[in-house]
């Protein structure tokens, strides 16, 4: 049986020299203000964020942007605005994406048969939840496509 741990290890072996995206925390200071800054990079495949060490479950992703003067249609366009300016006052370059909210996966409950984030063990199969309408899917299956992608 292949575990979940192993085959993430495999995929960081893979992806070894491709470009990361950076990962982010809300921070708020007295002399700073509210901002977010980068805390470390991660290769993003979709549901799953993969560190040298960890894995992680994808919350809010970003790219980190003045908002500038515009007019806005709906509230939510604004508050969206405003999170891309956040990134942009914090350790983020204008472009430059930002992945907020994320969670640590706990591989070894995976692996002992639990669910933990996106991944449970199905059968003996370590398995992703890779969309909230999708259903579930081997993660060896979805490493190889998604690294395959990132590759392009």
């Amino acid at each position: 049986m292949t575990t979940a741990f192993a085959l993430l290890t495999q995929a960081v072996t893979d992806l070894a020299g491709l470009p990361k995206e950076g990962l982010g925390e809300e921070r708020d200071s007295r002399w700073r203000g509210q901002r977010i800054i980068r805390v470390g990079e991660a290769w993003h495949l979709g549901v799953l964020l993969l560190t040298e060490t960890h894995a992680l479950a994808t919350a809010e992703v970003l790219r980190a942007a003045d908002p500038g003067r515009r007019g806005y249609t709906a509230e939510s366009a604004r508050e969206r605005a405003a999170r891309r300016a956040l990134a942009l006052r914090g350790d983020f370059g204008e472009g430059e994406v930002a992945h907020i909210g994320w969670t640590v996966i706990d591989v070894d409950a995976v692996d002992a048969g639990g669910e933990s984030g996106p991944l449970k063990l199905i059968e003996g199969v370590p398995s992703v939840h890779w969309s909230t309408a999708g259903g579930w899917m081997p993660l060896e299956a979805y490493l190889r496509e998604r690294v395959e992608l990132l590759r392009g």
